[in-house]
């Protein structure tokens, strides 16, 4: 098969390798199985639908997986006794001519290889997978002994599920005491699911209870959507040596040495597992598509609550900045000092219609405490913005508790409070902004006369007389409070309007409210993107269309690939044993 055939099973790896379920840890699970399958064989069963078949050997504990591949090899290469679990190592036993396309990494890659010699000894590496050659085995069919579908151990219970997986066929041991257990059930339910060939071994059976045992068995495969599986029935053997009889198990080594001497039938049995194997994967998928829709959504639905509340904090900084609250108590008493206390308010008309040169003496004439009234206007301006980011920070933080307080648990509680370095940014924001003004207090100034009345005055005390003007509306003062704010902005304006037009002066104080307000949502929009760290969890990944669409691809190419193979049924087999 045509390398880029591959390319499907590889999308939907990738697709499901980079989708993360942050609050949803059971669907994250279930990607890392599907992603397991995947590799473990979907991917080499397309490259290769006439590569040897892996039956695997599974069962409940006691069932004798291990004495019965022991008989079908003929000798004792697996460990058998009354320890359990006493399968702790998976074993490979195929044909010399198939061990390459075992003993390498195309199928089951997580898990290490190791060479047995036949001792039923295992490995010093406990993680590994024994892989023993034997003419013993015919070519073209692997028997692989897997730890106990009930190991009291959880990780022989997850490692046989994984190799059940990646099974071609199941041969499925059980008991007259154990058939109707539990857990065994679910795997065999799976296996319906995934539409594998089962064939069944009723092992240790007594002749008197052969007959009403088989038939109990056989309804329960039925009702599981088994009823096409092979029952095979071993009696009980009180003694033998090193194996059992070859008489007991005849039926299951010819079932198995048929299957694999005949190409059509072997490449019949790939071709239907591949296609179950596909489409249960599909399924699963889908079920993950609707769960990271639901993640997505929940996403979404956090990004808004943040975007709202620093959306919120923004407009909370343009409300204090427009409601006169920032020429109280310093501000106020420290522009009254500059521009000559109250005797400027009650001269304001007659000292505004005299000339600029008067009003520059004026100035000049004064004590100017310039600096004072700049520094009372940052510091006020300051603390409504760390106000806002502070009480902010608190607010989305206990927005997200409400609603999702999974995600809270990703990070720590640093999100509850504003950024480190808020204050330093905020405080360079306000210097930019006063850099602004003179910037656009220069533009402004057209002709050279103009430009002499800026020098007269200062571009301090004008950059200062705009400030107070964008902060003199009088929403939220009351009483005298009006009166005093009311006046500063009218010396504030007059000043301006001798030097520009009322005109230019308007526009000038809707620019520079204008480039504040900007400036202060650029500053909350950087605070609300601290929680993409948070989100990005969430939407890490493919949207749950992208899933869905992957494993179609995976499944129409799984069908293609058969049908391919059904169409070449015919012609000579090229070498099934061949590995390479």
């Amino acid at each position: 098969m045509p390398g880029n055939q591959t390319d499907a099973p590889q999308a939907l790896r990738s697709t499901l390798e980079e989708t993360q379920f942050a609050l949803d840890a059971d669907s994250a699970a279930k990607r890392d199985d599907i992603v397991r399958q995947l590799a473990d064989y979907v991917q080499p069963r397309l490259e290769r639908l006439d590569a040897p078949l892996l039956a695997v050997v599974g069962g409940s504990t006691g069932a004798g997986k291990s004495t019965l591949v022991n008989a079908l090899v003929g000798r004792r290469v697996s460990a058998s006794g009354v320890i359990r679990p006493t399968t702790r190592q998976p074993l490979i036993v195929c044909h010399p001519d198939d061990e390459r396309w075992f003993s390498d990494s195309r199928i089951l890659p997580s898990l290490a290889r190791v060479r047995s010699d036949g001792a039923t000894g295992e490995s010093a590496d406990g993680a590994a997978m024994r892989i023993l050659a034997t003419d013993s085995m015919p070519s073209g069919l692997a028997l692989l002994d897997a730890p106990d579908f009930d190991s009291i151990d959880d990780g022989n219970r997850a490692l046989a599920a994984q190799l059940l997986a990646a099974a071609d066929l199941w041969l499925f041991v059980t008991t007259p005491a154990r058939y109707a257990d539990a857990l065994p059930w679910q795997f065999l339910h799976r296996a319906a699911e995934r539409d594998i060939e089962v064939a069944v071994v009723l092992n240790r059976v007594d002749e008197e209870a052969r007959e009403s045992i088989a038939a109990d068995l056989q309804v329960m495969l039925t009702e599981a959507g088994l009823g096409d599986a092979r029952l095979f029935e071993v009696g009980t053997v009180s003694q033998f040596d090193e194996v059992l009889p070859a008489e007991s198990i005849e039926r299951i080594r010819k079932h198995l040495h048929g299957l694999a001497e005949d190409a059509q039938s072997r490449r019949a049995v790939a071709a239907r597992t591949l296609v179950g194997a596909a489409r249960d994967l599909a399924s699963g998928v889908d079920a993950l598509a609707d769960a990271r829709a639901r993640e997505l959504e929940r996403a979404s639905a956090a990004r808004a609550l943040v975007a709202a509340e620093y959306a919120e904090a923004t407009e909370q900084v343009i409300e204090a900045t427009s409601d006169g609250r920032l020429l109280r108590d310093e501000v106020l008493g420290r522009w009254q000092d500059f521009v000559g206390t109250s005797d400027v308010f009650r001269k304001v008309e007659q000292w505004f219609s005299g000339t600029v040169d008067r009003i520059g003496r004026f100035f000049t004439g004064k004590p100017e405490p310039l600096q004072a009234v700049e520094t009372e206007i940052e510091h006020g301006l300051h603390a409504v913005i760390i106000d806002a980011g502070e009480s902010t920070a608190a607010r989305a933080w206990r927005g997200i508790g409400r609603t999702e307080p999974q995600l809270r648990d990703l990070d720590t509680p640093r999100l509850a409070t504003a950024s480190a370095d808020l204050s330093g940014r905020s405080a360079q924001l306000i210097r930019e902004w006063q850099a602004s003004l003179v910037e656009t207090i220069q533009a402004s100034a057209g002709g050279k006369r103009m430009r002499a009345r800026i020098m007269s005055l200062g571009l301090n005390a004008i950059t200062v007389a705009l400030m107070i003007v964008v902060f003199a509306s009088t929403g939220g003062l009351t009483g005298g409070e009006i009166a005093i704010a009311g006046g500063s902005a009218v010396v504030g304006q007059k000043l301006l309007e001798t030097i520009f037009g009322e005109d230019a002066v308007r526009r000038l104080a809707a620019k520079a409210k204008t480039e504040l307000n900007e400036r202060v949502d650029r500053l909350m929009s950087e605070e609300a993107k601290r929680y993409e760290v948070l989100l990005e969890q969430l939407e890490a990944g493919s949207s749950a269309d992208e899933l869905r669409e992957r494993a179609r691809d995976v499944v129409e190419l799984a069908e293609s690939a058969v049908a391919v193979g059904q169409s070449d049924a015919a012609r000579p087999s090229d070498g099934a044993g061949d590995a390479s």
